[in-house]
């Protein structure tokens, strides 16, 4: 009876390159995800800190409200708002509206407070919060 012998030598080489390539594709998956967590978890606390930019701008407008039934009908508020706030771009919008309710004049002012950072939109870094408020007076 005759033998013979298969030469399978570098079987293993080729299983172990393999191996190296599935393992650093994995590796290379895991860092971008690790990457993608982190600039979300940045970007959701820089959009807290935006809310609450724009919620001081909100404040800052409802008490800078002129109350004063003689003041400027085109003017709501007593001075200039802040430009910005920790950072953040601030912007306030006021309109007002004027009627009459059973003979006593009732001023409405509508008030929109808006915080932004980060650049142009659209870009990634790019956070912005807005906030409304309703005022009767």
């Amino acid at each position: 009876m005759i033998h013979t012998h298969y030469n399978q030598r570098g079987f293993s080489l080729v299983a172990a390159i393999f191996l190296l390539v599935v393992l650093s594709a994995l590796g290379a998956f895991m860092v971008t995800f690790s990457n993608t967590q982190n600039i979300t978890s940045a970007q959701d606390i820089q959009g807290s800190r935006a809310y609450w930019a724009a919620r001081a701008g909100l404040a800052w407008a409802i008490g800078s409200i002129s109350a004063d039934p003689a003041a400027d009908p085109a003017k709501c508020f007593a001075g200039a708002p802040p430009a910005n706030v920790n950072g953040f771009a601030l912007t306030v919008v006021c309109s007002k509206s004027l009627y009459n309710e059973s003979g006593v004049d009732k001023r409405v002012f509508r008030l929109t407070s808006t915080a932004a950072t980060g650049g142009a939109v659209g870009s990634i870094g790019r956070v912005e919060r807005s906030l409304s408020a309703t005022v009767e007076y």
